[in-house]
């Protein structure tokens, strides 16, 4: 019986074409806003979210013994565009609450009651994943490689003319949103496999069994994603195999509530009083057409 509503319900909150093209428009239209007024306010705080992202190569410099470091930039645009891009994934990240919350609502009414609650944990777990995978990079990779990058730095006794850094401000953003994009993708891992197990396409037995294979992709995925160092690529490989193993984990408990819930329906007792109702409805009938007398319609 739960089944019926649930049917009804979407059967109910079938719209026209034009009323779906209407909803979608004034979804868009909110996230659109919502983006475009945390675009203007990274903009104004352009030059201090950048400073947060220098940061830890200022204090590797510092922790090097460098005196007054600097970052240049060879282009009349460069520095304005490479502002614009960082109020760009600033805003995008700032309004993706809003934006994914108006996806959900548009695409609610299409899905049933269990699934619509199935979507909230994986509405909070996206942001706070991919922040977590931010912060690692930030906080962690970020002192280690850019040490690491440093060191080829020379006084010119060595090579006979000395090699210095200059970091120019858009390449090192570009590096800068590369890592911080792979790492927070990368902590997506648990979020695609519960909604992967939960659909059946996975399960937790294959996920086991292809361990090995999974440990290898690891590596081979922060070898492509991040820069050539060891530490940028063990900083990620190590993330990803403990996030699988998290999958893994995961994946049991979304194949055992499916169990469940596939047994509670079938054990329901709205639907067996239903189908017993039909079929006590089905006998009467059957009855009843035995009681109604024959009557020859033949001509004498």
């Amino acid at each position: 019986m739960t089944n019926n509503l649930d049917d009804d319900s979407v059967e109910n909150s079938k719209a026209p074409l034009v009323s779906h093209l209407i909803e979608l428009r004034d979804r868009l239209k909110w996230a659109v806003i919502a983006f475009f007024i945390a675009f203007l306010i990274s903009y104004f705080f352009a030059d201090y979210i950048y400073g947060f992202l220098v940061k830890p190569l200022k204090l590797t410099y510092q922790d090097m013994g460098y005196e007054n470091p600097r970052m240049i930039y060879t282009g009349l645009t460069e520095a304005f565009f490479t502002y614009l891009k960082v109020s760009f994934y600033t805003a995008l990240f700032i309004s993706f609450p809003v934006i994914a919350s108006q996806i959900y609502k548009f695409a609610a009414p299409g899905l049933y009651k269990n699934e619509r609650k199935a979507f909230y944990p994986f509405l909070i777990a996206t942001p706070v994943l991919f922040a977590l995978g931010a912060a690692l990079v930030y906080y962690f990779i970020f002192p280690l490689a850019w040490k690491f990058f440093l060191g080829f730095q020379t006084t010119g006794l060595e090579t006979g003319l000395a090699i210095e850094l200059e970091a120019k401000v858009n390449e090192y953003l570009s590096l800068v949103l590369k890592l911080m994009f792979a790492f927070g993708l990368a902590f997506q891992l648990p979020v695609a496999v519960s909604l992967l197990a939960r659909a059946g396409l996975v399960t937790s037995k294959g996920m086991r069994e292809k361990r090995k294979y999974a440990f290898v992709g690891a590596f081979a995925s922060a070898a492509i994603l991040t820069p050539p160092d060891l530490i940028s690529q063990v900083g990620l490989g190590i993330p990803i195999i403990i996030l699988y193993e998290i999958s893994i984990r995961l994946a049991y408990l979304m194949e055992k509530k499916r169990i469940n819930n596939d047994e509670d329906n079938s054990n329901d007792p709205d639907d067996n009083d239903s189908s017993n109702n039909d079929s006590m409805q089905n006998n009467t009938m059957d009855d009843d057409i035995e009681d109604i007398p024959e009557t020859d319609f033949t001509e004498d």
